[in-house]
């Protein structure tokens, strides 16, 4: 009988979910189909799925199936692209152009450094591979890269990956100041050659648990990114790993850029020299100081993530005080409980540091060999029209809006913010080009392979060492925080800025992977070390 019994509460437990699960439309049959690759959520691919499909639909006669892939983060996304580009050119080099493979011409064929000669008999073996690239349609059979930061979008059209998708020649009218300026704040919008578009814009900044905070004891709401040092705020902040999420890896960016900034301002102050004069040496210092910051924050953090979703839903719960994240996330939750029932203002808040972000585009790019360059286009096209970008602020079930979700994302067409859309916006009062930025952009710091560098060096700091930095800071925190312990370690001279070009860049370019790996087992130690030193030195100062 107790047999019998269990037998019957198993087959209970297996079989009733699919007796009483509601019954799920089936998957119509389209004229055609587009793949995209994205880091974005369900609630973007529902919307952009529904609007794509009506707007295919009225202007071709077609249906249109949208078969997104998903497979993490941006950084994620771009090691997959590249992977599945080798395989195909691999088979292009040796099955058709039956030519010999070799490390080299894996290396070579998607160099952005390689430049091949004027005509193919000038060309070097390397330089033959990239020509043959450049020249063909190889395929990773996926259409179209929607969402991520324009970071990795530059290196795929660089590498060759991303190809005209004829978006400029269709409608020159919308690339000029007045509707997607080419460039804003430093922040390149699109690509001039057509490789890719800015879709949308993000800025960055922290969300936090009003309750949490009070349970800690503080009674300041984050305003500036140092308040994340806060010792108050120790195994309370939510981060991501910027080497798996290229957006966050830009909030970090911006801290640093925030930092040289100063550092400049100061050095002018104290010095009374030209500006002009100060910059290498404000880069530098900034570099540093703004390095310190992150080490801080990293040894405040609860976690590391891979997704740049986690910290605001871990704040929404309650599980962390404070995190980083994008600007949509935290609009979003600071929005949805904006206001008690009294009237006092909610359990989560959100703030930008007006001097400590910038407006970066999330592009949207087609796919070298895309299966479908016509609907690829034709997607482009849609994204970047007004009823695309309506699909980013429109409140939900007003007429251009979405039919499900409210997505909370400020579009990045300029000609968007207008007084006749305010009444069917989700944010009325937030206008990205309305005045100017504190903070400019500048790719000469920070940009290229230094923003790699950058990501690749809070790992090894933070997250490669996480115990160790954790430990440590609690014991410098529980001694009053003495000088000579916080100097031990913050101590940057292993990542300082001259070094970048002299060890760290050349180890994460250098062809053989294992330099990479080499180093970061190197500075990991270097850190280890530090963090030790400064261990003993604390409980020093407190006896």
């Amino acid at each position: 009988m107790k047999r019998a019994l269990l037998i019957i509460a198993l087959v209970a437990v297996v079989g009733l979910p699919f007796i009483f699960r509601t019954k799920q439309a089936t998957i119509e049959s389209a004229d055609e189909t587009l793949v995209i690759i994205t880091p974005h959520n369900e609630a973007l691919r529902y919307e952009y799925t529904r609007g794509f499909r009506e707007w295919y639909h009225a202007r071709t006669g077609k249906t249109v199936a949208i078969d997104w892939r998903v497979i993490g983060g941006t950084s994620e996304i771009t090691r997959f692209l590249e992977s599945e580009y080798v395989s195909s050119f691999q088979n292009y080099w040796t099955k058709q152009l039956n030519r010999p493979w070799s490390l080299e011409m894996q290396a070579a064929f998607h160099n952005p450094k390689l430049t091949p000669g004027k005509t193919p008999a000038d060309d070097t073996p390397e330089m033959a591979a990239r020509r043959a690239f450049l020249d063909s349609n190889i395929s990773c059979g996926i259409d179209i890269f929607f969402g991520g930061g324009s970071f990795d979008f530059i290196r795929q059209a660089n590498a060759g990956r991303l190809v005209d998708s004829g978006i400029l020649k269709l409608h020159p009218d919308w690339f000029r100041d007045e509707v997607i300026p080419q460039s804003f704040t430093g922040e390149p919008y699109w690509d001039k050659q057509g490789r890719w578009i800015g879709d949308v814009l993000s800025s960055y900044g922290m969300i936090y648990n009003r309750d949490s905070l009070k349970r800690l004891g503080i009674t300041q709401e984050p305003r500036a990114w140092d308040d994340l040092a806060n010792p108050q705020l120790q195994g309370e902040i939510a981060l991501c790993d910027p080497t798996k999420s290229s957006s966050i890896a830009k909030a970090f960016e911006n801290v640093i850029q925030q930092h040289i900034y100063r550092q400049w301002a100061r050095l002018a102050k104290e010095t009374g020299r030209d500006r002009k004069g100060l910059e290498t040496q404000a880069v530098e210092a900034g570099w540093t100081s703004g390095l310190q910051l992150l080490q801080r924050a990293g040894a405040n953090a609860r976690y590391f993530t891979d997704t740049s979703q986690k910290p605001s839903i871990d704040v929404i719960q309650g599980n962390s005080a404070v995190g980083m994240c994008i600007d949509f996330y935290g609009r979003g939750a600071f929005q949805g409980s904006a206001r008690r029932v009294d009237g006092t203002p909610g359990r989560i808040g959100y703030y930008s540091p007006p001097d400590g972000t910038v407006l970066s585009p999330d592009p949207i790019a087609v796919l070298r060999g895309a299966p479908n360059p016509a609907a690829s286009l034709a997607f482009m096209e849609y994204a970047l029209s007004m009823d695309g970008q309506k699909l980013w602020n429109f409140k939900l079930g007003v007429p251009g809006g979405t039919d499900r979700y409210e997505l909370r994302r400020l579009p990045i067409r300029r000609d968007f913010y207008t007084a006749d859309f305010d009444k069917y916006r989700s944010d009325p009062d937030v206008n990205p080009y309305a005045g100017t930025n504190p903070l400019i952009y500048n790719g000469a710091w920070t940009g290229g392979e230094t923003f790699r560098a950058m990501a690749f060096i809070v790992r090894v700091m933070c997250l490669d060492t996480h115990p160790e930095l954790v430990a440590t800071w609690k014991e410098i925190i529980a001694a009053g925080m003495p000088p000579d312990a916080l100097a031990a370690m913050g101590d940057m001279s292993v990542v300082a800025y001259p070094q970048l070009k002299e060890r760290i860049i050349p180890a994460l370019t250098s062809k053989n992977k294992v330099d990479e790996i080499r180093l970061a087992n190197e500075l990991a130690g270097q850190f280890r070390a530090q963090y030790q030193k400064a261990t003993e030195l604390a409980r020093a100062a407190r006896h």
